[in-house]
């Protein structure tokens, strides 16, 4: 039996553990990929530490894991789509294809959905088992890094366009990775200016070499007062918010022009309270709630961005570690000085 290298959460308990395990099987539909590059997101960083969200997740034992590109090592019966060899990577949200959602062109929301590296093993591994359904096909001109990261590079595209951005003033709060790659994303459309608000430092030196117009911490300037200035007393058009956090989000609305739309992708720990008649009726305003990527809408409009060129993502990489060093990637997260961090299972690939 073939072995391979897997960061494994072991137990219910913070940490993970590198084990030697077997290369997983594949069946009917299913397509073996080996990785060349994963990204650590925020929720393996909740997995890492054991916190309460994993606690009622998270079965353990798991490989985590869903943002990464490697190539095609087998495929199993019935997969005609993909041959060895192919670069690929993968939607991680494996839909139902029976629920209303999914027959109705919403599976990004599906209310079955399963998450690989979540609800079961991913990617932080030498290889990974996904259905042929979810493999996306790269081109060969799309760098390895890039591809590893197009999990959350589909989130920042889906909350960006979702509505036009061309010729717009776009505030953007929360500069997390997500938020970062909007800034590239909101450039590449056509934005008119992109306010960058974030409360940390080390994300707002990232937003500005991002090219963000305005990079504003709401902590000790008046943001309120910069956005009415710079849009002529009006507000932003649009209002992207990836931070989740009551202070962001009101201070979101607060700058947003009558008749503006937001798109809240970033998730609160607890219900928040809202304004509905200042902030959104009175206002016009369009909400929308984003959920992850459209299957696969979004993919096509990522691939295409990166294809023409389009997007210049590599300051939101902060760090590249090998497979093995991951408990080191987890350090650095939660220290709060690094963006997206890299893992290569090749070690000579990792700088």
């Amino acid at each position: 039996m073939r072995k391979m290298a897997a960061v494994v959460k072991a137990g219910p308990r913070a940490g993970v553990e590198l084990h030697e395990v077997p290369v997983p099987e594949i069946g009917p539909g299913e397509v073996l990929v080996k990785v060349k590059v994963a990204s650590i997101c925020g929720t393996d960083l909740h997995i890492y530490n054991w916190d309460p969200w994993a606690q009622g997740r998270i079965v353990p034992p798991l490989i985590p894991g869903h943002e990464f590109c490697g190539h095609v090592a087998a495929v199993g019966p019935e997969v005609t789509s993909v041959k060895e060899g192919d670069f690929v990577s993968a939607e991680m949200h494996v839909a139902c294809g029976k629920c209303l959602q999914c027959r109705t062109g919403q599976g990004h929301i599906c209310q079955s959905v399963k998450i690989i590296g979540i609800d079961r093993d991913g990617a932080f591994a030498d290889y990974v088992v996904i259905p042929e359904t979810n493999i996306w096909k790269l081109d060969d001109s799309i760098p390895h890094e890039y591809a590893s990261i197009l999990d959350p590079l589909g989130n920042a595209v889906h909350t960006a366009l979702s509505g036009d951005l061309a010729a717009k003033n776009v505030a953007i709060t929360g500069c997390g990775p997500i938020g970062l790659f909007a800034i590239a994303v909101a450039r590449a459309c056509g934005a008119a200016q992109v306010f960058a608000i974030e409360v940390n430092e080390y994300r707002r030196n990232i937003a500005r070499q991002m090219k963000a117009d305005f990079v504003l911490d709401p902590a000790t300037e008046d943001v309120r007062k910069i956005v009415h200035e710079r849009t002529g007393g009006y507000g932003v058009d649009v209002l992207l918010e990836m931070a989740g956090h009551k202070d962001a989000i009101k201070l979101g609305f607060d700058i947003l022009r009558t008749g503006g739309r937001v798109s809240l992708l970033g998730i609160p720990p607890r219900p928040i309270e809202i304004d509905l008649a200042h902030d959104i009726i009175f206002k016009g305003a369009t909400v929308l709630g984003i959920n992850g990527r459209k299957m696969f809408e979004t993919w096509y409009q990522m691939t295409a961005l990166l294809k023409a060129h389009k997007l210049e993502l590599h300051p939101v990489i902060t760090n590249r570690l090998p497979l093995t060093d991951f408990s080191k990637g987890m350090d650095l997260l939660n220290s709060g000085k690094a963006s997206k961090i890299l893992l290569f299972t090749d070690c000579n690939e990792a700088v």
